[in-house]
Parts: structure tokens; C-alpha cells; sequence
């Protein structure tokens, strides 16, 4: 399984607008590209940044699929992040791996 995982670390005064964006628009739109099977959505509890940090773990089977969906898909949603929190958070992006039986 591999995980494709985008934390983000926001302004604390963002977080309800984003968390509401997030669930009914972003997400919906990235799990309507049809290349992840699920997703979590988790808020960080001991994050040593200032604000709130919270990450979204999307599944794939394998990594052709998320390479595919990185080059079709991954700049333009991100961009569009990007355009409605501009200057309120930093992002950054992980591909992991299970490795547990």
C-alpha cells in the first residue's frame, strides 16, 4: 500500500474554514480522480509548530497509480489550495510505503 500524505501547518484562525474546505471541497474533488481507494484526515496533536498542524493520508495500491495522478492531477489541486489559503500555511508532501504483513 502506498500512502500519499500532505501535512499542512496553518493559522489557528483558518483552521474551521479550511477544515469545512477541505471536507466538502478538496477532498472530494482529489478522491474523484479515481486513483485512491481512501483517505484519513488527522490533526496533529503534539506538533511542534505554531498553529494547528493536520495531515490528509491518501491510499493507492501502488505508485504507477500515484505517479499518474501526480502528473495529471496533483499541481492544478494544489494550486488551487495554494490560491484559497494564500500566505496562511505551508505544505509539504510525503509517498510512503507500508511495510507491516
Amino acid at each position: 500500500m502506498i500512502i500519499y500524505n500532505e501535512t499542512i501547518v496553518m493559522d489557528e484562525a483558518i483552521y474551521n474554514e479550511w477544515l469545512n474546505w477541505m471536507q466538502t471541497v478538496h477532498i472530494p474533488a482529489v478522491m474523484a480522480t479515481g486513483y485512491f481507494d481512501s483517505y484519513k484526515l488527522l490533526n496533529i496533536i503534539d506538533s511542534p509548530n505554531e498553529g494547528v498542524t493536520c495531515c490528509v493520508q491518501y491510499n493507492v495500491n501502488d505508485e504507477a497509480r500515484y505517479r499518474e495522478f501526480s502528473t495529471k492531477h496533483q499541481q492544478e489541486l494544489q494550486n488551487i489550495h495554494h490560491q484559497k489559503f494564500e500566505n496562511k500555511f505551508v505544505m509539504f508532501n510525503t509517498l510512503m510505503q507500508t511495510i507491516d504483513k
